[in-house]
């Protein structure tokens, strides 16, 4: 009997663990295969701050996180739900684009820092960010 129920609490946290797994590890998405955007992202009437937040980021991260920041087969997308601010604070944007970040989440590789982008630069990508996660249901 014990042995029976050794193995079905194994097995029910094995499936635990699977399930932990699929939620929360990125999973390469279709679009990104095809040329597209990684996610589908609703853009929200933005705020000053974050319309200049979206100038920046067009110029300095799209290349490499999507329009919109849906990703791209070069970077992951940033309105996802491992960067909500509970995960990546805003403090891991200001980090990734001063000092780069090694690839950890995602298998596109490390991210170098990305030079000519001050503080109050990275302050408005940001706000843009987060007005993006806000209005897809990412707090």
């Amino acid at each position: 009997m014990r042995g029976v129920v050794l193995i079905a609490g194994v097995a029910v946290l094995a499936l635990i663990g699977f399930g932990a797994w699929w939620m929360y590890w990125p999973h390469q998405m279709d679009g990104a295969s095809a040329g597209g955007p990684m996610v589908d992202v609703v853009v929200p009437d933005l705020s000053a701050q974050a319309r200049r937040g979206e100038a920046v980021f067009n110029e300095n991260c799209a290349t490499c996180h999507g329009r919109n920041a849906a990703g791209s087969e070069q970077g992951p997308p940033l309105v996802h739900r491992i960067y909500e601010p509970s995960h990546h604070g805003d403090g891991a944007f200001y980090r990734a684009v001063g000092l780069g970040v090694r690839a950890h989440h995602w298998r596109f590789g490390d991210m170098a820092a990305v030079d000519g982008v001050s503080e109050r630069d990275v302050a408005h990508i940001v706000r843009y960010i987060r007005e993006l996660q806000r209005a897809n249901g990412i707090f």
